[in-house]
């Protein structure tokens, strides 16, 4: 079965796992070296199931001088053991976000370990992601031996900023950034406005898409214009008329039109990068908002419009950021977990969530610590995997639903977040209380047809089963009344 013949589907639910450490595990754990070629039965007849799509975050060849300025560098060196408290120097694999060459690692398996990894997955029916770093390569990757790629300095730019320019032979090159941060001194800045470059990059995610079905594309924004010319000024040169993006997604998409473009984006551009072409967008901001702020807040979120809110990714945890367990502590991670992953769009776990491991595992390591798996945590995500609305809601609709006061002294509804999504005859409700305090609330159930008949509202996650007219419904709302952090997954029909 080949996935590139088949359709995406529109909420698609995404497993992130970091290659090399994960494999480096799985050997341990079955006392056998463990690459794509060899993964266990078990990982796909048990964790595999719950999901549409795997990104194996890092598969590329890593470089040897990433590798170096890694190991040497002096805060890495503190992440690094404070990760992993019997850090050994072979831990460090280098960044893979510092390419060497588009080639699957051979410490991996391989380009014959991921296309076995990828028939395995594709007879579950679940789709591939790779990475795709548009903005840099390594500063010793074998692109630098192709002209006009880069961006270029001059031996003052070297002199005056070294830590932003560096040479090969007679050339001088800047190093990989955003506008907003240091260099990165293990990469070469690819020069978003050079038509070489945009050739480059086509004919490589051409080569990528022979082997999978989708690119998470690295901090994405940074190609597009108004960030470029602000970034680079002059030494970019003139601005082009098309967007990078406008270039590249169309041209990949007229031979694979069904091959998926993901970005990391932030900065509030989501929007402009969907009107770009890509098909799902980090969605950060709400990200921020579950950790920060309260449920009125992310409701106003949600208000957005709906062709905006289907392309986006929600998320409470990737390999960029804190683990979900440490980060919202275990109550308020599953209320945000329930949140993030029953709205529309793809919905992203990051490998270990689901287990409660609490450890940020810096990129370059190619090992990770042990830890003990919280047992309680990976059966409610198992519960909520298979509650959330899935295919059968593929063709549906989806709407926010009020939150009423019960009395005039009840200020707690507000803390109440709900919407229900339909399609035909199947009806899912989902209600949390985002806040650390008991709430209760009516909830208005808009559009929903009462037609004065009883309904059966089972929850999802708890198996228990409540009946309610319909006529009290459309009069009163659902009552609700939920403690803190707490919530309901609601599959609802006609009783009988």
């Amino acid at each position: 079965m080949q996935l590139e013949d088949t359709q995406w589907i529109k909420n698609p639910r995404i497993l992130e796992i970091n290659t090399w450490p994960w494999l480096h595990f799985l050997s341990e754990t079955f006392n056998s070296q463990t690459t794509l070629k060899t993964i266990p039965n078990e990982f796909f007849n048990q964790e595999i199931k719950y999901f549409d799509a795997v990104w194996l975050m890092g598969v590329w060849e890593r470089s040897p001088a990433s590798k170096k300025i890694a190991f040497e560098h002096p805060n890495l060196q503190k992440e690094y053991r404070k990760a992993l408290p019997d850090f050994r120097d072979e831990d460090v694999v280098g960044s893979p976000y510092s390419i060497y060459y588009y080639h699957i690692d051979k410490n991996l398996g391989g380009i014959d370990g991921l296309k076995e990894f990828r028939k395995r997955l594709a007879e579950k029916k679940v789709s591939l992601i790779l990475d795709y770093v548009p903005n840099h390569m390594a500063i010793d990757s074998l692109w630098t031996f192709e002209p006009d790629l880069f961006i270029e300095g001059t031996l003052d730019d070297l002199m005056t900023h070294p830590y932003e320019f560096f040479s090969i032979g007679k050339k001088i090159f800047a190093y990989g950034r955003d506008p907003n941060f240091p260099a990165w001194t293990d990469t070469i800045q690819i020069n978003a406005f050079s038509e070489e470059a945009r050739q480059k990059t086509i004919n490589t995610i051409l080569s990528i898409a022979e082997i999978c079905d989708g690119v998470r594309c690295d901090m994405a924004m940074l190609m597009t214009n108004k960030v470029f010319a602000k970034t680079w000024r002059e030494k970019a040169g003139s601005k082009p008329i098309k967007e990078f993006w406008e270039e590249i997604i169309p041209a990949v998409k007229k031979r694979y039109p069904n091959f998926l473009f993901l970005a990391e984006v932030y900065w509030n551009m989501e929007w402009e990068l969907q009107q770009q072409g890509f098909d799902f967008c980090y969605d950060k901001r709400l990200y921020e908002r579950l950790i920060h702020e309260k449920a009125t807040s992310i409701k106003d979120h949600l208000t957005a419009e709906w062709a905006y809110q289907i392309k986006l990714l929600r998320f409470i945890e990737n390999h960029d950021e804190l683990r979900a367990i440490e980060n919202f502590g275990k109550d308020k991670s599953k209320a945000a977990a329930t949140i993030a992953l029953t709205l529309p769009g793809a919905r992203l776990i990051y490998e270990g969530q689901m287990r409660g491991h609490k450890i940020k595992l810096p990129v370059q390591l190619g090992r990770r610590p042990i830890e003990a798996d919280n047992m309680n945590l990976f059966d409610f995500y198992k519960v909520l995997l298979k509650s959330i609305p899935g295919r059968e809601f593929e063709n549906g609709s989806w709407a926010l639903c009020e939150t009423e006061s019960i009395s005039s002294d009840n200020s707690s509804f507000s803390n109440i977040i709900s919407y229900i999504w339909w399609y035909d005859e199947n009806y899912r409700l989902v209600v949390v209380n985002y806040s650390d305090s008991p709430s209760k609330a009516h909830i208005r159930i808009k559009p929903f047809h009462f037609e004065g008949v009883n309904w059966k509202f089972t929850d999802l996650l708890q198996q228990e089963s409540y009946t309610y007219s319909g006529e009290d419904l459309f009069k009163y709302g659902l009552y609700i009344e939920l403690n803190a952090w707490q919530g309901h997954i609601f599959d609802i029909k006609k009783a009988n």
